[in-house]
C-alpha cells in the first residue's frame, strides 16, 4: 500500500475513497431510515434529512476540498512536464483548473444548501459541480492526448476520454430532464407523470458522480511519478548532505 501511495498518490486515492465513502453511507442511512426509495434516488435526496443530512454534508465538504488539492496538484504536475517537454499551451491548463475549482465550489453549495430547503442555490451548485466537472474531464483528456507518450500511456488516455465522453453523454438529459420534473421532492410513485424524467435524470447523476470518480482514480499513477516530488526529495538531499553519509 505504501509503495502504491508514493509521491502525491495519496491525494487522488482520498479523494476516490472518501467520496465514495460520502454516496454510499449517505445513501445507506437514508435508506434505512426510510426516507428515500432504494430505488434510483437523487444523490441530493441522501443527504436532505437528518441524520443523513448532517454526514452528507461533512463529507461532501471534505471532499470539494480533496478535489481542490488534486486539481490543483494535476495543474502544477502538468505544468511541471509542460516546462520539460512543450507540449500544450498553459493557458489550456490554467483554464482546466479554473473550471475544476468552480466545480468544487458548486459541490461545497450542494453541500451546505439542502434541496428541499433552498432549492434553486442547491440546484444551481450542482449545475456548476457537474457541468464544471465534466469540461473539466474533457480538458484533461485533451491535455493527456497531447502530452502522450511521454508522460501518459495511450491506454490511459483512451480510458480518460472514455469516462468523460460517458459523463458528457449522461450529464445533457440528466439537466433537461430534471429541468421538466415539476416538483421537488424525495418519495416518489411509478404512477406519477414525472416519474420517468426522475428515474432517467437520477440515473445519469450516478452516473456522471461515479465517472468523477473513477476519472480521478487514472490519476493516481501520475501522481506516483510526479516531478514535483522529486524536486523536494533533491531540495531535502541538499539540504542535509550529510544524511546519507550518516546512514
Amino acid at each position: 500500500m505504501l509503495c502504491f501511495l508514493k509521491g502525491m498518490a495519496f491525494v487522488p486515492f482520498l479523494l476516490v475513497t472518501w467520496s465514495s465513502a460520502a454516496f454510499i453511507i449517505s445513501y445507506v442511512v437514508a435508506v434505512l431510515s426510510g426516507h428515500v426509495n432504494p430505488f434510483l434516488p437523487y444523490i441530493s435526496d441522501t443527504g436532505t434529512t437528518p441524520p443523513e443530512s448532517g454526514i452528507f454534508g461533512f463529507m461532501i465538504n471534505f471532499s470539494a476540498f480533496l478535489g481542490a488539492a488534486t486539481m490543483y496538484t494535476r495543474y502544477k504536475i502538468v505544468e511541471k512536464q509542460n516546462q520539460t517537454s512543450y507540449f500544450s499551451t498553459p493557458v489550456f491548463n490554467l483554464v482546466s483548473l479554473v473550471l475544476g475549482l468552480v466545480g468544487c465550489i458548486g459541490m461545497g453549495i450542494v453541500a451546505n444548501f439542502q434541496e428541499l430547503a433552498v432549492p434553486v442555490v442547491h440546484d444551481g451548485g450542482a449545475l456548476l459541480a457537474f457541468v464544471c466537472g465534466v469540461v473539466y474531464t474533457l480538458l484533461q483528456s485533451v491535455i493527456s492526448y497531447k502530452s502522450c507518450p511521454q508522460w501518459n500511456s495511450l491506454f490511459t488516455c483512451h480510458i480518460r476520454m472514455a469516462i468523460s465522453a460517458v459523463s458528457c453523454a449522461a450529464v445533457v438529459p440528466m439537466i433537461a430532464c430534471a429541468s421538466l420534473i415539476s416538483i421537488t421532492k424525495l418519495e416518489w410513485n411509478p404512477k406519477e407523470k414525472d416519474y420517468i424524467y426522475h428515474v432517467v435524470s437520477a440515473i445519469c447523476e450516478w452516473t456522471v458522480a461515479f465517472g468523477f470518480i473513477f476519472y480521478f482514480l487514472t490519476f493516481i499513477q501520475d501522481f506516483q511519478l510526479h516531478p514535483l516530488t522529486s524536486q523536494l526529495s533533491m531540495s531535502h538531499m541538499q539540504v542535509c548532505p550529510n544524511y546519507n553519509s550518516a546512514k
